[in-house]
């Protein structure tokens, strides 16, 4: 009888095993995950002119894959930014610091990681640089257009009706008003104490350090780490031995995380095919290219307060 039970015993392990592990989880050895992020940090992903975006549903994503796979030992996340609207680099932020809780993570940055791009990196466990590499950049901008002289040279004319004092101050068709200027100028400056406090706490300076370094200027990679912006100087390999010691495994493999695979049409055009329709209609409606612009522009709701490097 004793030993017809243990067959039984070692099966019900074993359906309990598999039930409760992800079949996405692998067991072939340790690892490192490296995650790519290249372009503007929007929070969707499509868009006429801004090319490669990073939005807080990709990341979500890739950092769940990471999470979820046993073997990841570490994550490396390579940041290619000039930064972005703010509301989506704080949501990237709340992601990594969530997975962070579990395995380490680790920033590499490309050629450029300004502003918002350095904003999602200041709270990773360790941030490595390239000497040359453009990154700091620290504050925020906010602007709204005026276009009213523009709809007046079109013939258009708008006629506005309002419910509240300052209901139209974001319409872009009139000049503010001193009052108003004062309250982007206080939303500014509230944009600017959030970005100071992250930089503080993710790197271990006083908030006062922090704004004397925040006057929005760019700082290369060797100056970075002088200031305690960065950890340590080197490229991707830098940063993926660095994530190994962290984790404390020796010899790992590296897994690279490709975005989506685009269709054969939008790799060959190099566009979201949501984008190539759009342009294809304004093409069929005869607009020019200036015009697609002002299209673009005039899109946005405003404001839109950014951690956006602008050269």
């Amino acid at each position: 009888m004793l030993k017809r039970k243990v067959p039984i015993i070692g099966l019900v392990a074993v359906l309990v095993v598999a039930v409760l592990v992800p079949s996405s989880c692998t067991f072939a050895g340790d690892k490192i995950a490296v995650i790519p992020l290249s372009g503007s940090i929007m929070a969707e992903s499509t868009s006429l002119f801004y090319g490669p975006v990073i939005t807080p549903d990709l990341v979500k994503e890739q950092l769940n894959r990471a999470e979820q796979d046993m073997a990841v030992k570490a994550i490396v996340l390579r940041i290619e930014s000039p930064g972005g609207l703010v509301a989506p680099c704080q949501e990237i932020l709340g992601e990594i610091e969530e997975v962070r809780r579990s395995k380490p993570i680790i920033v590499s940055m490309g050629s450029m990681a300004a502003s918002g791009g350095y904003y999602i990196s200041a709270k990773a466990d360790k941030i490595v640089a390239l000497p040359g590499t453009l990154t700091g950049s620290i504050g925020v901008i906010s602007q709204i257009p005026n276009v009213k002289g523009l709809y007046e040279k079109l013939g258009i004319e708008i006629q506005t009706f309002k419910g509240g004092k300052y209901k139209d101050m974001y319409s872009g068709l009139r000049e503010l008003t001193p009052e108003e200027k004062e309250i982007m100028q206080e939303m500014t400056d509230e944009y600017y104490e959030q970005f100071v406090e992250v930089v503080a706490e993710g790197r271990g300076l006083s908030k006062q350090e922090v704004r004397e370094l925040a006057t929005g200027q760019l700082y290369i990679g060797t100056e970075a780490k002088e200031l305690g912006l960065i950890d340590e100087l080197g490229g991707l390999d830098t940063a993926i031995d660095l994530a190994a010691d962290l984790a404390g495994v020796e010899a790992p493999s590296v897994e690279y995380y490709m975005p989506k695979r685009t269709s054969l049409l939008e790799s060959l055009l190099g566009l979201d095919l949501g984008v190539l329709v759009d342009i294809i209609q304004m093409k069929l409606l005869g607009l020019r290219g200036q015009d697609v612009v002002l299209l673009e522009t005039l899109s946005h709701s405003y404001p839109q307060p950014q951690y956006l490097y602008q050269s």
